[in-house]
Parts: C-alpha cells; structure tokens; sequence
C-alpha cells in the first residue's frame, strides 16, 4: 500500500471515529434543573425513548397529541380583556370568585346584579368570560406539554410555539402581565381583589417553572434574553408573595389554599436561587401544614367539609405531594414526617385508596365524583414508597387523554374545576 493511500485509509478511520463523537438526535439529553419534576428522571426517561421503549412510546403520543392541539392556538395576553382590572392597567391580572352569584337580574343602575352571595363548589359560569383566568390556565397548559413535547422529541415547532406564549404572556413590553396578583378572585361590587386568588396561579403555575428548566437545555429559539427576562419576572413575582398583604394573608390560610402558597414559594425560590428558603418552607410545612391539616387516620377534614370534599382531598394532595418532590432537590424528606398523632403524606393517600381502586364509594359530600381526580398523588406516593398505593397503581382509573405519569412525574389536578 502506497503511503498515499494508507494516509486516505487513516483520514478514513478518523472521520468515521469522529462521526460518532458528534451529537445526533439521540444524543444523551440534558437533565433539566426542574423545581418539580425529577430532572435526571426527564434526562433517563428520554434515552429509554430514545432506545425504543414500547410503553413510553405509547405515553408519549398522548403527550404529543396534546402538545399539537396547542400549536394553532394562541398566544394569549392580559392586555386583551374587555375591561381592564380596577385601577385600569390592562397589564394587571383579573379574575373573579368562581363561586359568588348575583342576587338579582343586571339592570342599567345595577349592571352586575349585586349583591353576590356564595354558593360553595358551584361554579358561575360568567366568571369564565371577561377576566383573564381562562387565558392563563391556557398558558400554564399549553407551556408545560410544549416544551416536555420538545424535550422528548426535538421537534422545534413545540419549543418555538411554547416560547412565543411565554414571551407575550410574561415578556413582551406590550403584551406582558405585571407580577402581582393585585386583582385575583374580584367579587363584584364587593372586593377589586383578594388574597384568595393566589390560587389561580399557585394551583399550576410550577408548570411554567418547570416548563422554563426544561427549555433552558437547550430549546431553538429560546434565548439568553429570554431566560433573563423570566428569572426577573418571577423574583419580581417572588417579592409580591413574600412582601403584599395579600402574599402575607394567603400564607396564613389553613386549607389547600395554604399549601399551594407554600409549595408556589418553595418553587419559585428554588428557580431563582433562593435554594434556603426553599428547604425552609418545606421544613416549616411539616408542623405548620401537616399537623394541622392531616388527621390520624390520614383524612383532611378541612377539606372533607366542602360539598366537593373528594377534589379538595386529592387537589390538596397535588400541592403535598408536589412541595415533597421541591423538598427531594433541597434534602428534605417530606414523605418520611410523621406528625404527633402520627399523620403524614402516606396516610393521606392511603385514606383515598378504596375509593381511588373503586373499592368502596367515597361516603363524603361530593357535586362530581371522578375517580381518576386520585390517580397522580397515588403515582406519587408509590414513587415515594408507599406499598399500599404501589399495589393500588394497577387499579388506578385512567384520566382523560391518558396516564402521563411516567412523562411528567409530578401530580396535576386531573378533574380540574377551574373552567
């Protein structure tokens, strides 16, 4: 062999050895530094992908087609209510108390029909046109499934359309929300805001926290500036909870509303550096929410005393089992607390068990029942080790649009009643 040709052979072999070095499609992923979601279990569960799993596959097309059915949707922005919230800057989130009810029929002099009275767990359905809440569920949704969609599939056109909802939501000059919750949960002719109203975001807004880790591995079209500008957004928005009175109060609440305040501080603080105060308010939940909150016997009796006790069991879970999974990132075992009378995290899953299988019925108040409301907090407790709520898995009901557990392992409000 010439030395011409054995150089050839040898550029050959270094080329082909080279080819393999350059990242493909299958090339190890990042694992997101997620508040919520486990982001090496992301990194793992998307090489499984990657290799074929059959299971995964399937859970994947179920991410997927709710993912596409967000890409001719949108964006949304606050700027485009009819009315603007009281103090009349558009750029203010507006909603109104989903459960107050005028009292008589709207006339010129009364346009609202007030005085609104409440009717616990019934929904007015005019609290779903004319505010903001309806765009920003839309928001924290279509966020969250765009960008795990890209993650698992690269397919730019899901991380390109999740950027643009963000930036019009939350960054662009013109279209942006101003990081207060000044005017959440209006009552007409009564309250321009309430405390109550944190709610709206604190029940999923660590969707978009974590949709924001997730786009950071690398997302196209996601930039520097735009991380920048979301790191400021929620220390702006961290500040208003910690520091308003309306932040203040919505901490001191003894119910889910309580948690979810807890569990969207402990997230916020952990995205934006403050890894101390997160690991504080997963610490402080032990005493402050678990003792009082959580029964013996694991029931919630708080929420056993709503006429929709079966969701506020499972959507206070939602909050639980999510500040446990902040907790896992801070060194914080929430699962293991055990309260004075023994209460804890397992039981309160546990106590849902007979009626999350379908073994027995649920014997509490309860407007709609949906067995499968249960199903990610079980998931949860399973993952955490619970050996009861491992052997109910098999049993679980299948929420609508399928089991996403092993794609976004962090629970979600399934039988959601926002609207």
């Amino acid at each position: 062999m010439s030395g011409r040709s054995r150089a050839a052979v040898l550029l050959a072999a270094v080329l082909t050895l080279g080819a393999g070095l350059v990242p493909s499609a299958h090339a190890a992923p990042r694992a997101p530094d997620t508040a919520v979601l486990d982001g090496a279990r992301l990194q793992q569960t998307k090489l499984r992908l990657d290799r074929g799993d059959p299971q995964l596959r399937r859970a994947l097309r179920n991410l997927t087609a709710r993912a596409d059915t967000w890409l001719d949707q949108g964006p949304w922005t606050v700027v485009d209510k009819p009315k603007p919230a009281p103090g009349g800057d558009v750029h203010d989130y507006l909603s109104q108390a989903p459960y107050w009810w005028p009292t008589t029929t709207p006339t010129t002099d009364n346009p609202w029909g007030c005085p609104y009275v409440q009717r616990d767990g019934q929904r007015n359905p005019e609290v779903d046109s004319g505010t903001d809440r309806q765009d920003v569920e839309k928001v924290f949704d279509s966020s969250y499934d765009l960008s795990l969609a890209w993650y698992y599939t690269g397919e730019r056109k899901y991380a390109e359309k999740a950027g643009q909802i963000l930036r019009t939501w939350f960054l662009d000059p013109d279209t942006r929300m101003n990081p207060n919750l000044d005017h959440a949960q209006f009552i007409p002719c009564k309250y321009d805001g309430r405390a109550i109203g944190i709610i709206d975001f604190s029940q999923s807004y660590t969707a978009v926290v974590d949709a924001l880790a997730v786009l950071a591995t690398g997302a196209p079209g996601w930039t520097k500036d735009d991380r920048a500008g979301m790191t400021q957004w929620n220390t702006d928005f961290l500040g208003w909870l910690k520091n308003s009175d309306f932040g203040k109060e919505e901490g001191a609440a003894a119910n889910n509303h309580g948690t979810f305040y807890d569990m969207q501080l402990a997230a916020l603080a952990y995205a934006t550096g403050d890894r101390a105060l997160a690991r504080r308010t997963v610490l402080d939940a032990r005493s402050r929410r678990i003792d009082p909150q959580i029964a013996g016997d694991g029931s919630q009796p708080q929420e056993l005393a709503r006429t929709r006790s079966w969701h506020y069991s499972t959507f206070d879970l939602v909050a639980y089992t999510r500040l446990a999974a902040i907790g896992r990132h801070v060194g914080v075992n929430l699962w293991a607390y055990r309260g004075p009378d023994g209460q804890g995290l397992f039981k309160a899953v546990d106590f849902l068990l007979p009626a999350a299988t379908g073994a027995a019925p649920w014997p509490y108040p309860e407007l709609e029942f949906h067995r499968f409301a249960a199903s990610d907090v079980v998931h949860a407790a399973a993952d955490a080790g619970d050996r009861a709520a491992r052997n109910a898995v098999g049993q679980l009901e299948t929420p609508p649009g399928g089991d996403l557990w092993e794609l976004r392992p962090a629970a979600e409000q399934l039988d959601s009643i926002a609207g």
